[in-house]
């Protein structure tokens, strides 16, 4: 990479800057993934009174061809779709912010400004999801939450990411990428264990009827975002303005962005390839993350402790193997790393199907192998991009990277229900998430190439 040489950052920025991975990840782990929406708010507390009691003895299940009641399937079918849409809407919003807020970051030196006021709007949200009671005029409070709480996350992770550049070398890009997503992984590892201990113990006897249970999780959640974003408000440093990048208006960016994406396609391809092909593969590993656990109840007769265990064995698998492959980054580049491990997430899917007639132990299996290669992917994509997109157009080009994958975002969740609906069982599914994950590994093998130092040279 051509660049003007920079000073490393010290030890203590790089841990600061890594550490807010782990500050943030409760939100992803425990509110969006594992317990909060999954067990809470998509469950019988937001369903009519009348229809919640016809599973009173939590005995019925919805998946595949039952005899349960119509009414109370339907009304969680209703739920999750309604949910499904207000985070539609929240990523509709990501899509017109995040590439011109990223901009701006860039033009104005203003990156970790917009990190703190994503993460203290991020941790404001969680606090607001305590008056979320189990009742059903609360739904789409509740849910309104989650997804104004996922735009904060991704604002705040667009600039956050673009610093990646700002507290690392070339030769220490991929290291610093995989320590920050190692962190997140296990701050979620630690998240789930506390939730799993509390509910074992059952709250150590305290009343949570009423969501109380659930309620406290949120705010235990923005405690924990607060407390480990501090280490990065105080010492990471606010990167500089870049002078080579227009200052206008808010409005105005928008042709200036349209401006860089024709640029970006014509003088830097590779790069706008490289978006296209790592949004398709990044929204497959998505929906691993966010089918899993209903896989894991509903395909393999998971249990709710059981589903959560599983999320922190997985969250430690991931997180350690992350971290490892950071420094295999260094080495062999991040292509490599992407290609090896969108291969093995591909085999391990179809190891899963396969051989699911076994029960448990191969989704056990199976999951471990695919959340092993899930953290790799993800750390090195941050990491090529970081190698392929222009010094001066970090900031945007993370805002495109933030906003690609939400075009491509419906993709796995289209897939996802279509081979449900096709073939009339739920671990179908697996089929049509390895399809999402095979198409972005192609494009990545035919469209990106490992990146040339001589076509990275700034204008």
């Amino acid at each position: 990479m051509s660049e003007t040489p920079r000073t490393p950052a010290t030890k203590r920025t790089v841990a600061s800057w890594a550490l807010w991975d782990w500050a943030t990840q409760p939100f992803n782990s425990v509110i969006l993934t594992f317990v909060w929406v999954s067990l809470y708010l998509v469950s019988d507390a937001f369903l009519a009174p009348d229809i919640a009691a016809q599973n009173a003895d939590g005995s019925l299940t919805c998946s595949q061809s039952t005899d349960a009641s119509t009414a109370y399937c339907s009304g969680l079918a209703d739920l999750s779709a309604n949910y499904g849409w207000v985070i539609f809407a929240a990523g509709i919003l990501i899509l017109l912010l995040a590439p011109v807020l990223g901009q701006q970051a860039d033009a104005r030196g203003s990156k970790k400004r917009w990190v703190v006021l994503g993460t203290a709007l991020l941790a404001l949200i969680q606090f607001a999801m305590f008056f979320v009671y189990a009742d059903p005029q609360f739904f789409w409070f509740g849910a309104a939450a989650v997804a104004l709480g996922s735009v904060a996350s991704e604002i705040a992770g667009v600039s956050y990411n673009a610093m990646l550049y700002d507290v690392s070398t070339k030769k220490t890009i991929g290291r610093v990428s995989g320590l920050g997503w190692g962190l997140g992984y296990i701050g979620g590892i630690v998240a789930l264990v506390v939730v799993v201990l509390l509910t074992e113990l059952d709250w150590f006897g305290l009343d949570v009827s009423n969501g109380l249970a659930y309620r406290l999780i949120a705010v235990g959640a923005a405690a924990w975002t607060v407390v480990f974003s501090i280490p990065f408000v105080l010492w990471v440093p606010e990167p500089p303005a870049r002078t080579d990048r227009p200052r206008v208006g808010f409005f105005r960016s928008y042709a200036v962005l349209v401006r860089d994406l024709r640029a970006l396609f014509r003088e830097h391809r590779q790069t706008f390839w490289f978006l296209i092909s790592s949004a398709v593969y990044r929204d497959g590993l998505a929906g691993i993350f966010a089918f899993g656990g209903i896989l894991a109840a509903v395909s393999f007769g998971f249990s709710a402790t059981e589903v959560m265990i599983f999320g922190v064995a997985l969250n430690l698998v991931a997180g350690v193997s992350t971290i490892i492959a950071g420094r295999l980054d260094d080495r062999f580049g991040p292509r490599a790393i992407i290609v090896f491990s969108l291969i093995t997430l591909v085999a391990s899917g179809l190891f899963i199907f396969l051989f699911r007639e076994e029960g448990k132990a191969i989704f056990w299996i199976g999951g471990l192998i695919l959340s092993a290669a899930v953290g790799p992917a993800q750390a090195s994509s941050r990491s090529l991009l970081t190698h392929m997109a222009p010094a001066s157009m970090q900031g945007e080009v993370f805002g495109l990277y933030a906003t690609t994958g939400r075009v491509m975002s419906f993709l796995s969740p289209w897939l996802w229900a279509a081979f449900i609906g096709w073939f009339g069982a739920t671990h179908f599914g697996i089929l049509g998430l390895i399809i999402v994950v095979g198409i972005g590994l192609v494009m990545t093998l035919v469209f990106v190439r490992k990146p040339n130092p001589a076509d990275l040279a700034e204008a």
